[in-house]
């Protein structure tokens, strides 16, 4: 058993009533994608290609999920694991109004705190697989990603980022 199915075995454990779709053949994600290729004005244009999304109890897998290694399937789960906790702790409603408050593009403090402990794990998971050093290169990804339209500019101050993904780095060496 690999690394990745190890995990996804043990997160079913978890979570029995989880479901694994491809957004691909999913009406509702690919309505999503067309909709955030509009409001980013091209800048998603790969949500369906390459982006993975929990929603409740249902992991969505983008097109390129295939090709992935052990190793990226298993870092994946690692941080989407983190949503489905969320999803269990808040709600689906509960979630869904986090998630786009207090605006769907930009300044979403909700979504952003809600993302920073999932790329929290992520950290500690490429730790874990790749060393500390592999970890510390994320952060110019994850800070663009939080700034970016990946996630539609949820959080536009570098900055914050920045001093966030440190933080997460110095308590992961303090141990």
């Amino acid at each position: 058993m690999t690394r990745y199915e190890a995990l996804l075995a043990d997160t079913r454990t978890e979570f029995p009533r989880l479901r694994v779709v491809h957004k691909a053949g999913s009406h509702l994600q690919r309505v999503i994608g067309v909709f955030l290729r509009i409001v980013t004005l091209g800048g998603q244009s790969s949500y369906v290609e390459r982006y993975r999304t929990v929603i409740g109890r249902t992991l969505y897998l983008p097109r390129n999920w295939d090709s992935l290694t052990d190793d990226d399937r298993w870092l994946a789960l690692r941080h989407e694991r983190i949503h489905l906790r969320q999803f269990r702790r808040l709600t689906l409603v509960g979630m869904s109004l986090l998630y786009f408050l207090p605006l769907p593009i930009g300044l979403a403090w909700f979504r952003a705190r809600l993302e920073w402990e999932a790329y929290e794990d992520t950290i500690r998971a490429t730790a874990e697989l790749h060393g500390l050093e592999a970890a510390t290169r994320l952060r110019p990804w994850i800070v663009a990603r939080f700034t970016g339209p990946a996630y539609a500019w949820m959080w536009p101050f570098p900055g914050t980022i920045g001093r966030w993904f440190d933080r997460a780095v110095g308590d992961l060496v303090a141990g």
